[in-house]
């Protein structure tokens, strides 16, 4: 579909639901790929926000592992019908301002950090560290809580995203021969097409603090808005991570779920 024709859609979807915000509260596509211990309100976010950009990294090479992870069997965004609407009001937001959402990480099956944690004891595989863990010594992450047992993506209510302009400039294929450190200056960092947010994602570095003081200017502000934005639609922040946010009001909050995305 052109993107002029996904973008006239995009609006008119959220459009309708300003006007009756109940009414895609139960409307979700018949999904013949659902798993038998998937809830019926874990849904696809192209249900509710047609055309959303998505960069789902951990179905690629281009993440802190350096290989595809499992559980990720499809380049699919799975949220609680709950998020997907609240995430809906962020990018019509968004889209008022003349920018958009791109979603990296939506739902995390609980193999998937499983196999973050087994990588993390794996001290001799430092492929990624270039760009994702330049300054932190790959025994430590654990104890500087870069990585963890458990993850509230498992719950079905937390996405990981960032501010991408509109339309969408274009963005190189990652190459991991040629990485550049996540801390590097925009334009020198991997080319992301979204706005500057002073580190890549997924940096592990106090950098990616969403209010760290040594990130001013632009980027500053760009994580603002993305932090005010999200804040009003009912999420909170991460503080350590300027691109994680957590539904409130999310109607998991004690069951990690390990169903595969397909």
């Amino acid at each position: 579909m052109p993107l002029l024709s996904q973008t006239l859609l995009t609006t008119s979807t959220l459009l309708f639901l300003s006007i009756h915000p109940g009414a895609l509260l139960s409307a979700a596509p018949h999904d013949g790929s659902r798993d038998a211990d998937r809830p019926d309100d874990i849904i696809d976010v192209s249900a509710i926000i047609p055309g959303a950009v998505l960069d789902l990294r951990y179905t690629t090479a281009h993440n802190f592992v350096g290989r595809p992870i499992p559980g990720y069997q499809a380049p699919r965004c799975l949220l609680t019908r709950q998020a997907a609407v609240a995430l809906a009001e962020v990018q019509a937001a968004l889209i008022e301002q003349g920018y958009q959402l791109k979603l990296y990480d939506c739902y995390r099956p609980q193999q998937a950090v499983d196999a973050f944690v087994a990588w993390a004891e794996d001290l001799d595989d430092q492929r990624m560290k270039t760009e994702f863990y330049p300054n932190v010594d790959k025994q430590h992450l654990f104890r500087d809580g870069y990585i963890a047992s458990k993850s509230g993506h498992s719950r079905g209510s937390t996405v990981d995203l960032t501010i991408l302009p509109k339309p969408a400039p274009p963005q190189p294929p990652f190459d991991a021969e040629a990485q550049v450190s996540c801390e590097a200056t925009f334009g020198e960092r991997f080319a992301d097409n979204s706005v500057d947010m002073g580190t890549g994602f997924d940096c592990f570095s106090p950098l990616s603090h969403t209010l760290s003081p040594a990130i001013t200017g632009q980027a500053h502000d760009y994580r603002l808005l993305l932090k005010g934005l999200m804040e009003e639609a009912g999420f909170k922040n991460l503080a350590e991570e300027w691109w994680h946010f957590t539904l409130r009001d999310e109607p998991y909050p004690e069951t990690y779920f390990d169903f595969p995305i397909r």
